[in-house]
C-alpha cells in the first residue's frame, strides 16, 4: 500500500501542483456537499454506504450469509459483554471514517469509543475490529477499498469470511498496514484486539458448533 508521501512526491516540485491542489480541493467540496445530502436523506431501512464519493446500497444478503454473520456477532458480544470489553453491533451500523461511510457486517469498539456511544447514535466512530462476510456484490470494496481504508485510519484488526467455502481470513494491523495472520476453514482463531476472544473457526459457520463455542465462552467466564 502506498504511502501519501509516494502519492504525492511526483508532484511537489510539478509546475502542476497549483492546478492538482485546486482540482483536489474542488473534488472534496463536491464529495462533501454528496455526504451531507447522503446523512440528510439516508433511511433507517436502507443498508447503505458512501465510498468515493457515490452512495452505495448494499442488496440483501442471502440466507447463508446471514447466519453466518449472526454466529459471528452472537459469539463475539457475548465474549465482549461478559468481559465489559465495550461493544459489538452489527448490520446498519454507519462507521463515518474521514472520506467514507461504511456499514461492516459485524464491528467491535473497545471501552473508550463504547463509552462515548449515546442511545440516540446514528454516526459511529472507527471501530477497532470489522468484519466482512463476503458476497459476490461487496467482495471487490471488502478487499480494495475498504481493505485500505481500515488500515489507514487503524482499525486494528479485520476479519474477511467466506461463507461458501467456510473460510475466514484474518489480518492485523503492524506498522499501518494489514499483515495475514491467519487464512483457514479449521483450527482456531485468537483475536489481537478482542482480549480473550478464541473460538474454534468451524463454531462460525455451524450452528451446533456455535453453540458449543458460546457454551465454552460462557463456561471460561
Amino acid at each position: 500500500m502506498e504511502t501519501v508521501d509516494n502519492l504525492i512526491e511526483p508532484l511537489r516540485h510539478s509546475p502542476q501542483l497549483p492546478q492538482a491542489v485546486r482540482l483536489l480541493t474542488k473534488q472534496l467540496e463536491s464529495e462533501r456537499q454528496a455526504r451531507e445530502r447522503f446523512y440528510r436523506e439516508m433511511t433507517p431501512d436502507q443498508k447503505i454506504e458512501f465510498i468515493d464519493g457515490r452512495i452505495i446500497l448494499r442488496p440483501p444478503a442471502r440466507n447463508r450469509e446471514l447466519d453466518v454473520m449472526l454466529s459471528i456477532a452472537t459469539l463475539l458480544s457475548t465474549s465482549v459483554g461478559l468481559q465489559k470489553l465495550g461493544t459489538v453491533k452489527s448490520a446498519k451500523c454507519l462507521c463515518v471514517f474521514p472520506r467514507n461511510d461504511y456499514e461492516p457486517d459485524v464491528v467491535f469498539f473497545g471501552k473508550q469509543k463504547a463509552a462515548t456511544l449515546e442511545p440516540n447514535t446514528m454516526k459511529f466512530p472507527v471501530p477497532d475490529l470489522v468484519v466482512e462476510v463476503l458476497s459476490d456484490s461487496t467482495e471487490e470494496r471488502d478487499r480494495g477499498v475498504k481493505f485500505e481504508d481500515f488500515a489507514v485510519n487503524g482499525v486494528g484488526e479485520y476479519w474477511i469470511v467466506d461463507a461458501d467455502t467456510a473460510q475466514m481470513e484474518q489480518y492485523v494491523l503492524d506498522a499501518g498496514a494489514y499483515v495475514l495472520r491467519l487464512k483457514s476453514s479449521s483450527g482456531r482463531v485468537r483475536s489481537e484486539v478482542v482480549a480473550g476472544f478464541e473460538i474454534d473457526i468451524e463454531a462460525l459457520f455451524d450452528e451446533p458448533k456455535t453453540l458449543r463455542g458460546l457454551q465454552a465462552i460462557m463456561a471460561a467466564k
